[in-house]
């Protein structure tokens, strides 16, 4: 079968790496692609937001199946437009999308069925900010309502920023919303935990945890992911019980019920606290780097558990897992999440030695003029797997060095909160 893959990241590459591996699979094409899917499939330059010009191309490639990666295409509706064209695409329609499109959205929803989340207000003004303000502690969330690519949720430890970062978004510096979300901030620990749901069942689908903070320790600002390990150890099977019967259940119980099912990949993003989880956002789509950690564990043919979803039949396969632990390090551009440089030669990457336990996946890179180049802020995933996480780790960091980029930087402090408690 001839696949369709939309989208260019590292969460991308490893879908595509894992799409390649099927027995199923005849070809891949990515739209847009980078430079590490260019070695697996044949990459199209082309808005993906553009579904018309998507469309022809897809007709144009014969394509048997379309896989979708980000959150914005999913939002606007790419599923409905191409399952209307009669091309079986994987992914959530645009209603169901809007758990991740909407904060607000996904809010209402949380307290019309008793889901656990944080005390909320969805504010269209300063004076809703204000009277939200007046009966809550801080520090405060602020959260700007539609999609923001990583950077629409602020921790505000007084009243001043808390203002002065409303104030942005409803003067539109998020071109999705003028509307916003303030909200309690939540203690505890942080945890991802992925879903593959068809209209009628779901499935487990791995867990990790992400570090969203440029710097070590957690310090500074948010970024789209620094990296991740997987599995999650605070997701034992008696949370999990919780997680599924509080939080899951009465989502797709509530999507069904207004006649639009979700299907696709669904991300639970939690905070865990007192052993009791609380839903903090829900993502339609795999997490990125949190698919990178995710994806090398997965024993199961990939094809064979998207076509089971998309028939409806998850029921009827057994999804299978290695046993290992794995863990991600993202290399970024200096400067990100801020201003960074694009088009920087990245030289020595062939001197690290590729094979089942150590993987680089590629992010913001591009092949010009046959040399690669960095042409985002995160720009290559080091994933490495194996029984201890602490010795993962040492392998990874190693092998960052190996390449000596001179205008990146990482992270050396990867699953910090669960290495250093040993």
């Amino acid at each position: 079968m001839n696949i369709g893959l939309i989208g260019s990241g590292g969460r991308e590459h490893a879908l595509c790496r894992k799409l390649y591996e099927s027995k199923i699979c005849k070809k891949i094409i990515c739209f847009p692609g980078n430079a590490g899917t260019a070695n697996l499939a044949k990459n199209i330059e082309v808005d993906v937001l553009n579904f018309n010009k998507l469309l022809k191309l897809i007709k144009l490639h014969k394509i048997d199946l379309v896989v979708v990666g980000p959150e914005e295409p999913l939002s606007l509706g790419i599923v409905d437009f191409l399952t209307k064209n009669k091309i079986k695409t994987f992914g959530p329609n645009k209603y169901a999308a809007k758990l991740e499109g909407s904060k607000a959205f996904m809010k209402r929803m949380c307290k019309m069925n008793k889901i656990p989340t944080a005390n909320f207000q969805i504010c269209k003004n300063r004076r809703q900010v204000l009277k939200f303000l007046e009966k809550s502690k801080l520090p405060i969330v602020v959260k700007a309502d539609g999609l923001a690519a990583g950077k629409g949720v602020t921790i505000c430890q007084n009243r001043k920023k808390v203002l002065k970062v409303s104030e942005e978004i409803f003067k539109g510096k998020f071109k999705s919303s003028k509307k916003l979300v303030v909200e309690e901030f939540l203690t505890g620990e942080e945890a991802s935990y992925f879903l593959i749901v068809d209209k009628n069942n779901f499935k487990f689908f791995g867990s990790a945890q992400d570090h969203k903070r440029v710097g070590e320790k957690d310090m500074g600002p948010n970024t789209g992911g620094m990296g991740a390990y997987s599995p999650a150890p605070i997701i034992n099977k008696h949370l999990e019980k919780k997680i599924i019967e509080k939080i899951v259940k009465p989502t797709l119980k509530a999507l069904r019920k207004k006649n639009k099912p979700y299907t696709g990949f669904l991300y639970v993003g939690l905070m865990i606290k007192n052993n009791e989880p609380f839903l903090i956002e829900y993502n339609v789509r795999m997490g990125d780097p949190e698919c990178q950690v995710i994806l090398p564990r997965l024993k199961t043919d990939l094809v064979k558990i998207i076509i089971h979803s998309l028939k409806n039949k998850l029921k009827k396969i057994s999804i299978k897992w290695r046993r290992e632990k794995s863990m991600t390090i993202v290399l970024c551009s200096k400067g990100y999440p801020g201003k960074y440089r694009k088009n920087v030669l990245i030289k020595k990457l062939n001197s690290i030695k590729e094979n089942g336990k150590d993987i680089v996946y590629h992010a913001g890179t591009k092949i010009i003029n046959g040399k690669l180049l960095s042409v985002g802020g995160r720009v290559l995933n080091f994933t490495s797997i194996g029984n201890d996480l602490l010795k993962v780790r040492e392998r990874i960091i190693k092998n960052v060095k190996k390449i000596n980029w001179k205008n990146g930087f990482f992270r050396k402090d990867i699953g910090w909160k669960i290495l250093d408690k040993k």
